[in-house]
C-alpha cells in the first residue's frame, strides 16, 4: 500500500460537451445523469479519511476523471486531523469524505467557521484485526485462537491509531472496552495502553513490514492492502463513511460532480469490491443548502 498523505492529480481532459449539474434536476434528468466538465473544468480537491485511499486513488478517483474530463486530487489522513486541518486553514478540498459524522459536525456552525452545512452517509465497513503472516502470533490466530488472548500475550506488539485523531482509533478503544466486559478479562482492558499509537496513513505499513504484529483496521483497508484479518468476536463495530460538499469549496460545480458520480447507483459494485458495504444514503443537515441535482442522491429530497 502506498503512503498517504499524498496528492495525485489526474490530468484534466477537454472535452466539448457542455457541463450539467449533477443529477440535472433541473433540466428534467434523472438524478443518475453523469455530469460532464466543460474545457476549462477545474480540478477536484477530494480530502478523505485515510483508510480509503486505495479506493480513492485507484478506483473511483480516476474513474471520475476518466468518465467526466474533471481533474482529481486527494488527500487522505484520519478523519478528525483533517477536519482539524479544514478549520484551521491548513488544507482546503472541495468535498470531504469522513468516517465518521463527528468529523463533519466538528465543521458545522458560524463557531467552526461554517464550513459543513450537510452530509450524507453512504457505506459501512467493519472493525478488524489484521496481523502479519510472518509473526509470532499468525499460526495461532490461524488456528481459531480467539484474538482477545492472542494480542495480550507478552511481547505482541499491536499497532491502533489516535482517538483524538481518527475515528478508527475511537472505534479501536470501544471494542477493545466492550470485549473485555463481555468477557470479563481484565487482562484485555488492561492491555490497550500498550498498544502503540499511530497516525492512520502509516499504521498498515508499519504492519506489512514487521514492525507490528498485529493492528486495528477497516474491511477495506484490508482488501487493498491484502492484510489477513479475523473478527473481533464477540464485538462488532463499524465505521460508516459521510460525504460533503464543503461550503467554501473552490470548485462547488465540480464537487457536485464528484458526489454525484461517487452515489450514482452503478458506483455500488466498487465501493463493495474496496471491502465497503454501501448503504441508502442517510442525510443530515440543511437540505436548502445542498446543490438542487444533489438532493435526490444524498437523500435529501
Amino acid at each position: 500500500m502506498r503512503p498517504v498523505p499524498r496528492t495525485r492529480t489526474a490530468a484534466i481532459l477537454a472535452v466539448s460537451a457542455v457541463a450539467v449539474a449533477a443529477g440535472a434536476a433541473a433540466s428534467g434528468a434523472t438524478a443518475t445523469a453523469t455530469p460532464v466538465a466543460t474545457p476549462s473544468a477545474a480540478t477536484v480537491s477530494v480530502l478523505y479519511a485515510g483508510s480509503l485511499v486505495d479506493y480513492m486513488e485507484d478506483d473511483l478517483g480516476p474513474a471520475f476523471a476518466k468518465r467526466t474530463g474533471f481533474g482529481y486530487e486527494g488527500f487522505g489522513a484520519g478523519s478528525t486531523a483533517v477536519a482539524n486541518q479544514i478549520k484551521g486553514g491548513v488544507r482546503q478540498g472541495d468535498v470531504f469524505v469522513s468516517a465518521a459524522a463527528t468529523a463533519d459536525q466538528s465543521l458545522e456552525g458560524a463557531a467552526n467557521g461554517n464550513w459543513v452545512s450537510w452530509y450524507s452517509s453512504f457505506a459501512q465497513t467493519p472493525l478488524l484485526l489484521g496481523y502479519n503472516p510472518h509473526s509470532k502470533i499468525a499460526a495461532q490466530l490461524r488456528r481459531g485462537v480467539p484474538w482477545y488472548k492472542v494480542i495480550t500475550e507478552p511481547g505482541v506488539l499491536v499497532g491502533r491509531t489516535d482517538p483524538a485523531l481518527d475515528p478508527k482509533g475511537v472505534l479501536t478503544v470501544q471494542a477493545v472496552d466492550n470485549a473485555a466486559a463481555r468477557l470479563h478479562d481484565p487482562a484485555l482492558k488492561s492491555a490497550l495502553p500498550s498498544f502503540a499509537v499511530f497516525p492512520e496513513e502509516s499504521l498498515v505499513g508499519r504492519l506489512q513490514s514487521g514492525q507490528l504484529d498485529a493492528g486495528f483496521f477497516y474491511a477495506d483497508e484490508a482488501v487493498g492492502s491484502h492484510l489477513l484479518t479475523v473478527p473481533l468476536t464477540p464485538v462488532d463495530e463499524s465505521a460508516e463513511y459521510t460525504v460533503t460538499v464543503l461550503n467554501k469549496a473552490h470548485d462547488p460545480s465540480g464537487a457536485a460532480a464528484f458526489v454525484g458520480y461517487l452515489l450514482r447507483p452503478a458506483g455500488s459494485a466498487l465501493l463493495t469490491k474496496n471491502g465497503l458495504n454501501p448503504q441508502q444514503p442517510k442525510f443530515s443537515g440543511d437540505a436548502a443548502a445542498v446543490p438542487a441535482g444533489l438532493r435526490r442522491a444524498v437523500g435529501a429530497g
